[in-house]
């Protein structure tokens, strides 16, 4: 087997990223891999610069993917090397599992001629999905022309990023959203930990009128303790930071469906993780979403081909929707949804000539 590691940065059109947790962002830093054993070929994603959701710098993770790739015995098949990224003893780091734990999902569903949501069990399936629309930090005056976009073509699950300024300017927004366009919006807010316990206990009674879908991650991941204290308000509270192991959804379990969870793969370390934590609140009857940070075609693909699977309450799959320079093409938004090509694998194809070339391994360079 080989593989070729590649980078990017990537650029949407009209569109700044930012958040009380990320500040701005001006483009998505990404690495590839291509994996190929000579007759079918993989890809996986990961995005770099995300230190602000999981702790690890750009350089951290690149090192620890280099460090594994170096090691790696690529005549093994693919099979034995996803088993290898998820052994318990693996030095991997959540974003290199999900890099190497994708590309071997590509690979092997590509080599069965099937969609990795079929071969990952699914049902047939649409190659599509509904997906909520993020309204990122800017003017109140961006973010109406920003939703107004939004929802003329079909995305009428909108959530507001916020903390960034003072409560009182995040609710002057959310009651701009739910006067323009009333009922025919679904509203949700994502506080990304910004908020004190007195500072929820100061925000929700004024929500309360608002019918918001969910809170999403209101506290910082280490307040979690009095999350219970916020339930007295009736908004759903969704996890997202705090949800980043196998100890994390035991307490989410634990919490009997007071808590809901947004499951990322990143976060989980790639798809089979991510699909076990699903099934585990399934299982529960806890509702949960599938989502992603703001990343490309092939992470975006991956998250969508999970959602075929699960049938989730619900997805955030955004990721892709206006990037003018990736690599990867093969999905689509319209209507509400998100479409993939309904080919084998992730249902994408990677470009190579528009990445940067890091290095190759294989058997010969081990």
């Amino acid at each position: 087997m080989k593989a070729q590691l590649w980078r990017g940065d990537l650029h949407y059109a009209g569109v700044t990223l930012h958040t009380a947790a990320s500040g701005a962002v001006h483009a998505l830093d990404t690495l590839w891999l291509q994996l190929s054993d000579n007759v079918t070929t993989g890809v996986g994603e990961v995005r770099l610069n995300i230190a602000y959701l999981h702790g690890y710098s750009e350089q951290q993770v690149l090192d620890n993917l280099l460090s594994m790739l170096t090691q790696w015995d690529w005549r093994a098949d693919a099979r034995t090397l996803l088993a290898a990224v998820h052994a318990a003893d693996s030095p991997l780091l959540a974003p290199s599992r999900m890099l190497l734990d994708m590309a071997l999902h590509d690979l092997l569903a590509r080599e069965q001629g099937v969609s990795l949501a079929a071969w990952l069990g699914a049902p047939a399936t649409m190659p599509r999905f509904a997906t909520n629309q993020t309204l990122f930090w800017g003017s109140e005056a961006q973010m109406l022309t920003q939703a107004q976009d939004y929802v003329a073509r079909g995305f009428t699950q909108l959530k507001l990023r916020t903390g960034v300024a003072d409560f009182a300017t995040d609710l002057a927004r959310l009651q701009a959203l739910r006067h323009t366009f009333g009922n025919r919006i679904s509203l949700a807010i994502d506080v990304n930990g910004q908020w004190s316990l007195a500072d929820a206990h100061h925000a929700l009674p004024q929500l309360q009128t608002l019918g918001l879908s969910y809170i999403e991650q209101p506290l910082a991941p280490g307040d979690d303790r009095h999350l219970a204290e916020l339930a007295q308000y009736g908004i759903p509270i969704m996890l997202d930071e705090s949800l980043n192991s196998a100890a994390a959804i035991d307490r989410l379990i634990a919490a009997k469906g007071a808590l809901w969870g947004h499951l990322k793969l990143v976060k989980l370390g790639g798809l089979a993780p991510t699909l076990a934590a699903a099934r585990r609140l399934q299982d529960a009857d806890i509702p949960f979403m599938i989502g992603q940070m703001n990343e490309g075609h092939a992470a975006t693909a991956a998250a969508l081909q999970l959602c075929r699977v699960l049938q989730p309450a619900f997805a955030e799959l955004y990721g892709a929707d206006g990037l003018i320079d990736d690599p990867v093409s093969g999905l689509s938004y319209t209507c509400g949804l998100v479409a993939v090509n309904d080919s084998p694998g992730l249902g994408v194809q990677f470009a190579a000539a528009r990445a940067t070339f890091l290095q190759e391994f294989s058997d010969a360079t081990a």
